[in-house]
């Protein structure tokens, strides 16, 4: 039996020469597949999943900002402190040393097999003048 629904159509629209018999079959399919609750439901399980998932994406968003602005800035100060101490520590160690001039020199530091091609040619890239100290006499 044919739902209500397709039998006003089917009755209201004429078979013309021009249009297919599979439209008029296609309209009483769609009467049976295609039901209001059917698409009513699927269509708000799809919005429910997509709020549920800015919500999710709102939450997850809120919980870095916090984690930045609380975790990360104060672990980041911490650090620094640490380090300045760590850095004025060593240098007070290294002001209580002897000069950097009477140190002996061992024949495996600054080993030259032939001159660098920059500055007087003793010197390495990273030379430092106040760490680094070589005695060309001995």
């Amino acid at each position: 039996m044919i739902p209500t629904a397709a039998r006003a159509l089917l009755l209201r629209a004429p078979l013309r020469a021009n249009q297919p018999a599979s439209l008029l079959r296609n309209a009483a399919r769609r009467a049976y597949t295609s039901t209001p609750d059917a698409k009513a439901s699927a269509k708000n399980a799809f919005i429910k999943e997509r709020a549920a998932t800015k919500h999710h994406a709102a939450e997850t968003a809120e919980l870095w900002r916090k984690l930045s602005i609380y975790v990360v800035i104060p672990a980041l100060i911490v650090s620094s402190i640490n380090a300045y101490n760590l850095w004025n520590e060593h240098w007070e160690h290294v002001a209580h040393d002897i000069p950097i001039e009477e140190k002996p020199e061992y024949p495996y530091q600054n080993m030259r097999t032939k001159n660098f091609f920059w500055g007087d040619g003793d010197k390495t890239l990273f030379w430092n003048d106040s760490v680094n100290y070589h005695k060309k006499d001995e």
